[in-house]
């Protein structure tokens, strides 16, 4: 009977993923059997044998506090709550390793990229280069992006920045599985950004069955590559691998890169510059914008002043003469219209176009 008690014992109890079983099992041995002992060892009617009173004392005594409102009378009493003491440190010993071992076993899933995410809402980077990936980690978080989620190949054996605010899941990202782990479903947006752009296809190909509402956005080391991820999804957009600051830009401003292609491309809108003549003076910046955006649908973008370049200046910045303006334009604008468009509209600086244009009459004057 004993040896069939004890290989029960061994069995649930001590069984590896069992831990908490042990210090419950110790807990209760000894309240049932330092209960009954105390009964004996007291004298009859004593209070402490009291249901209402022993659980009391039992765990006052089995946790170390003694409190002292009760205690044995007798010297085998003193005894039965030695043995309480014994099994309640036994016990608490057991737990804090538990605990310990819980708490290791858990830093340890997170550096090794076993956890599932459950994060929702939150932005997932797929694939890591050393150097690279920090770098768009920091601007990311410099931008203020929440919930940053890095998903690297097995070959990253380890998280590779465990002091940053970013959760990490290993494994291969054309797995359905892996990137169920990083909880691609339920990201706002996803970067696929690895080794080479045929492996980059291939992930996008997953990405995309994975999620329908995340903003997704590939690079590409051969941006002629982009018409077969448009063939995948014409929602994705595709990013030239080498610039990483447009890479974080249209994570963080979906279609900016779309912007940029326009503006780099013969027979769209384009980039243009201007010096402001000599002979107007200075002039507001505010003056400028109107004057150019209303005769020849310009958008002023920045003006260079010497060695400063100042992008989108303030609307009361003043220009000096043979400052330079930088715009957005249908086609490049000659001198003598930037001088004529803006001597229709030029007004000293500190006053609005509105009341350069149109005094303001003084009470009872005739219309």
């Amino acid at each position: 009977m004993a040896f069939f008690l004890s290989r029960l014992f061994a069995r649930w109890v001590l069984t590896p993923g069992r831990g908490w079983l042990l210090p419950a099992a110790v807990v209760l041995v000894v309240f049932a059997t330092s209960w009954p002992l105390m009964a004996l060892a007291e004298p009859a009617g004593s209070e402490l044998v009291r249901p209402g009173t022993y659980w009391w004392y039992f765990v006052v005594t089995a946790t170390t506090v003694g409190y002292g409102d009760f205690s044995p009378e007798t010297v085998a009493g003193r005894f039965v709550g030695a043995y309480v003491i014994v099994g309640g440190i036994a016990t608490l010993t057991t737990v804090f390793t538990k605990l310990a071992s819980v708490l290791e076993q858990a830093k340890g899933r997170r550096m090794q990229g076993t956890e599932a995410v459950r994060a929702s809402g939150h932005t997932v980077l797929i694939g890591y280069a050393a150097g690279r990936t920090e770098r768009i980690v920091a601007q990311l978080l410099a931008d203020g992006v929440p919930g940053l989620v890095l998903c690297a190949g097995e070959e990253v054996g380890v998280h590779p920045m465990p002091d940053s605010p970013v959760q990490f899941v290993r494994g291969d990202p054309t797995a359905d599985g892996v990137l169920a782990r990083a909880g691609v479903a339920r990201a706002a947006a996803v970067l696929v950004d690895v080794a080479d752009d045929n492996a980059a296809l291939a992930v996008a190909v997953t990405v995309d069955h994975a999620t329908t509402s995340a903003h997704v956005v590939v690079t590409l080391r051969d941006l002629e590559r982009a018409e077969l991820v448009r063939y995948v999804d014409p929602r994705i957009r595709c990013v030239q691998w080498h610039t990483p600051r447009m890479v974080t830009e249209e994570l963080t401003s979906p279609g900016i890169t779309e912007v940029y292609a326009e503006l780099m491309t013969a027979g769209g809108a384009d980039t243009f510059s201007v010096t402001l003549p000599e002979s107007l003076g200075p002039l507001a910046a505010e003056h400028c914008r109107l004057a150019l955006g209303r005769t020849y649908g310009a958008t002023v973008l920045a003006v260079r002043t010497g060695a400063n370049l100042e992008v989108n200046p303030p609307w009361d910045a003043e220009l000096p003469p043979g400052a330079v303006l930088y715009y957005v334009g249908p086609r490049r604008l000659t001198a003598a219209e930037v001088e004529t468009a803006l001597r229709g509209e030029v007004a000293p600086p500190g006053r609005t176009l509105h009341t350069a244009r149109m005094p303001r009459r003084k009470p009872g004057a005739a219309r």
